[in-house]
């Protein structure tokens, strides 16, 4: 089973007077990923290079933002691979420091500097969610509500109209008991849609 991560974790080396600074978190999507680079590089504009790495299904991808080509991000994404990590992003912000590393230490050194933030991240099981759509009069809104709260499911939208609609995400394990407690609360009056 793939894992994400808790929390982001951090790491810093020095190599040769060259600084790397490394940050693996957990993002949703490529377009997260990109803001968090251009966020990095707002906050780093005297740095090198912000190199990086995401691992988030289709939408993988790796960048070495002006390093020897393959020297950066490819060798961080084979890292997060290699602790079958999924909806994680590996960023490395490196500070020149005059001294150049070849393409065998600038690989090991951005391995090495998202191998050691690892070290430290916590590290989940990615559970798949599910999306739930349903229909049920406003008596048993604030009802309905409270099971999706016990159940650690987020909404994504509300509609309020003749009936109430509610559209909302939850862990895949979790979806098949809750719509049973719903459907009971419901007493028939809640629908399932598409």
């Amino acid at each position: 089973m793939p894992l994400t991560l808790v929390q982001a974790a951090h790491s810093e080396l020095v190599i040769k007077k060259s600084r790397f600074i490394a940050c693996v978190q957990a993002v949703p999507d490529r377009s997260a990923a990109q803001a968090v680079v251009a966020q990095l590089r707002a906050e780093h504009p005297n740095a090198a290079h912000v190199c990086w790495a995401l691992l988030a299904g289709g939408q993988s991808a790796a960048n070495d933002d002006g390093e020897p080509g393959g020297t950066a991000g490819r060798p961080m994404l084979e890292v997060l691979r290699r602790q079958d990590l999924e909806g994680v992003l590996a960023t490395v912000v490196r500070y020149f420091g005059g001294i150049k590393l070849g393409a065998g230490g600038l690989l090991r050194a951005y391995t090495d500097a998202v191998a050691q933030a690892l070290l430290t991240a916590t590290k989940t099981p990615l559970e798949k969610m599910r999306t739930l759509h349903c229909e049920l009069p406003y008596a048993i809104e604030g009802q309905v509500r409270r099971e999706l709260q016990l159940a650690q499911a987020a909404l994504v939208a509300v509609r309020h109209g003749q009936t109430v609609e509610i559209t909302f995400c939850v862990a895949d394990s979790a979806a098949l008991p809750l719509m049973a407690r719903l459907n009971e609360a419901g007493q028939g009056a809640l629908h399932w849609r598409d």
